[in-house]
C-alpha cells in the first residue's frame, strides 16, 4: 500500500472504453479547468465557487464528457463527482440551448443530496442563465408542478418524485432530454429504485447522454449499462472499498450496557468540534439526541421521520455551527457535503462495508484530515470482521480507561431516563395527532424499551447481522421475494 501511495496520479485510455487514474494521496491536482476544455463563463464560475484547481476525478472525466462520451464514474466521497457531472452538462447546454423543454435530469437517491446538487448547479448555471428546480418528496406537488411548467433547463430530483410527476403533472415531459445523469449509481440501481428507473428510462429519448457517478459500484451497474449506456468510458480513481486517505479510523471495544456513557465521554472528549453520529433506527436516534441535549450537549437529530422542513432545518443548523453535533440515521451518509465535520461516530455499526464508506466519507473532504470511530460490542464483533476484512486492514483500537468513563454513568442514566419519557410523550403525542402508523402504537412504553434494547444491543441486534433496516441490499432482495 506505500508504494502505491508514492506513485503520482496517472490516466491511461484503453481499447476506448476504459480510463483509470492510480491512488494518490491528494484529491486535488495542479490543472486548471481551462486547460480540461470548460468554457471562460463556466470557469469563472468555478472560481466565484472556490473551486481553482480541478479534482483528480474531474480531470480525467472532464475530457471525455466535454466531448459527448457516456461515463461511468468512481471515485471516493468528497472527490468532486458533483462538478464533474455539472460542468459538462452546463457547457453543452450553453452551446445549444434548447427552450420549452428539460435539457437535462439529475438523479439523486436522497432528498437532501438531491437540494445539494440543486445548489452547485445554481451556483454554477447562475451567470449563464440556466434554469434548476429541485423535485424531492416531502414537498406540495403543486408547488413543483408551477416549477415544472415553466420548463426549466436542468432538474434534480429523486426517482419517485420525478415520476409522480411524469404520472400526474399535465404536459410535463423528458422527449428533448439530452442528458440523464444517476449519482450514488449502486443505490440507484439497488432495490430502493431500480423499477422507478425502469419507468423513467422508458418515457426518456435513447439518444442522450448518460453519466453514472458513484463511490462504490456494484454488478447492478453492468445490467444498466447494457440497457442505456453507449460504448461508456469507465473512469476509476480509487480501489472497490476505499475510505479517504487523510482519515484516521480506530474501533472503540466496549461492554453494551455501557455504550450510551462512552458515546458521551468521546462527545465530551472532543467538545468543540464537530460531530456526526450514525445510529440505526429513527427512535434511537431521536432518544440519543435527547440524551446528550439533557447532558448540555448542543446535539440535533436528522433522520427519516421528521418533515421535510424539519430535515432540512436540522441539516443547516449543523452546517451553519449553530449546533456542532448531529445525530443521524443513514439518510444522512450519502454525498452530503457537510463543510468541517471533524469526527465520525459509528453508534451502530452499518450491516454492509458499503454504508461505512459513505458513513465515515462524511469526514476528511476534499483532502482534509478527519477522525472516525466504530464503536464495537461483544454483539457487533462478527459484522466488524467482515467490515475489516471489506477494508483488507486492521483498525487501531481506541483505548479508553473504564473507570475514567464510568465517573459518568449517574448523569447519563438520569438524562436516558429524561430522554426516554421525552421520547415516550413525543411518540403519543403523534398517535393522538394520527399524523404517523406505528406497529407499536398501542404501547409507545414498550416501544421505547425496545429501541433502548436494539440500542444495547449494537449494530447487529444480537443476530450477527445488522438490525433489520440496516441489512444489505441481498437479504433485502430474498426478503422482499418471500414477501412476494
Amino acid at each position: 500500500d506505500e508504494e502505491e501511495e508514492d506513485n503520482p496520479p496517472s490516466s491511461t485510455v484503453a481499447d476506448g472504453n476504459t480510463t483509470t487514474a492510480t491512488t494518490s494521496s491528494s484529491i486535488l491536482t495542479e490543472t486548471s479547468f481551462e486547460s480540461l476544455g470548460v468554457c471562460p463563463p463556466l470557469v469563472e464560475a468555478c472560481h466565484k465557487l472556490g473551486w481553482k484547481n480541478a479534482t483528480r476525478i474531474q480531470e480525467t472525466v472532464l475530457p471525455e464528457a466535454l466531448q459527448g462520451r457516456d461515463i461511468i464514474g468512481l471515485a471516493e466521497t468528497g472527490s468532486g463527482k458533483t462538478g464533474a457531472f455539472c460542468l459538462p452538462v452546463l457547457q453543452r447546454l450553453l452551446e445549444n440551448p434548447i427552450r420549452g423543454a428539460v435539457f437535462a435530469v439529475l438523479l439523486a437517491p436522497t432528498r437532501e443530496l438531491a437540494f445539494q446538487i440543486h445548489q452547485v448547479v445554481e451556483g454554477l448555471g447562475q451567470s449563464m442563465g440556466a434554469t434548476s428546480v429541485c423535485v424531492v418528496g416531502g414537498v406540495p406537488m403543486t408547488q413543483q408542478a408551477i416549477a415544472l411548467g415553466r420548463n426549466p433547463h436542468i432538474v434534480v430530483a429523486t426517482p419517485g418524485r420525478l415520476l409522480d410527476h411524469l404520472t400526474n403533472t399535465k404536459g410535463f415531459h423528458l422527449r428533448k432530454l439530452q442528458y440523464l445523469v444517476l449519482d450514488e449509481a449502486d443505490r440507484m440501481l439497488s432495490l430502493d429504485f431500480e423499477q422507478e428507473l425502469n419507468e423513467i428510462l422508458q418515457v426518456i429519448p435513447e439518444d442522450r447522454r448518460t453519466l453514472l457517478f458513484s463511490a462504490t459500484m456494484t454488478s447492478k451497474v453492468q445490467k444498466l449499462q447494457r440497457a442505456c449506456l453507449k460504448d461508456p468510458v469507465k473512469v476509476e480513481v480509487s480501489t472497490k472499498f476505499q475510505t479517504p486517505q487523510q482519515l484516521l479510523q480506530s474501533y472503540l471495544f466496549i461492554p453494551a450496557k455501557y455504550k450510551d456513557c462512552y458515546l458521551t465521554y468521546l462527545i465530551n472528549e472532543h467538545a468543540g468540534q464537530s460531530i456526526l453520529v450514525f445510529g440505526a433506527t429513527c427512535n434511537n436516534v431521536q432518544r440519543l439526541a435527547l440524551m446528550l441535549r439533557n447532558l448540555g450537549f448542543p446535539a440535533i437529530c436528522l433522520h427519516g421521520q421528521m418533515t421535510q422542513p424539519k430535515r432540512l432545518g436540522a441539516l443547516h443548523k449543523f452546517t451553519s455551527g449553530a449546533r456542532s453535533i448531529l445525530i443521524c440515521t443513514d439518510v444522512a451518509s450519502r454525498g452530503l457535503d457537510i463543510p468541517q465535520v471533524d469526527v465520525v461516530i459509528n453508534f451502530d455499526l452499518p450491516g454492509h462495508g458499503k454504508d461505512y464508506i459513505h458513513r465515515v466519507g462524511r469526514t476528511a473532504r476534499a483532502g482534509k484530515s478527519g477522525k472516525a470511530i466504530a464503536m464495537v460490542t461483544q454483539y457487533d464483533v462478527e459484522v466488524y470482521q467482515r467490515l475489516e476484512g471489506l477494508l483488507g486492514k486492521k483498525l487501531p483500537e481506541y483505548k479508553l480507561d473504564e473507570e475514567t468513563v464510568l465517573v459518568l454513568l449517574e448523569r447519563v442514566n438520569e438524562a436516558q431516563r429524561l430522554a426516554t419519557r421525552e421520547l415516550k410523550e413525543q411518540l403519543a403525542a403523534s398517535k393522538q395527532s394520527g399524523r404517523r402508523k406505528r406497529r407499536s402504537e398501542d404501547d409507545p412504553e414498550e416501544a421505547i424499551q425496545q429501541e433502548i434494547k436494539k440500542g444495547y444491543m449494537g449494530g447487529s441486534g444480537g443476530r450477527g447481522g445488522a438490525l433489520p433496516n440496516q441489512r444489505g441490499s441481498g437479504r433485502q432482495s430474498k426478503k422482499y421475494k418471500h414477501k412476494k
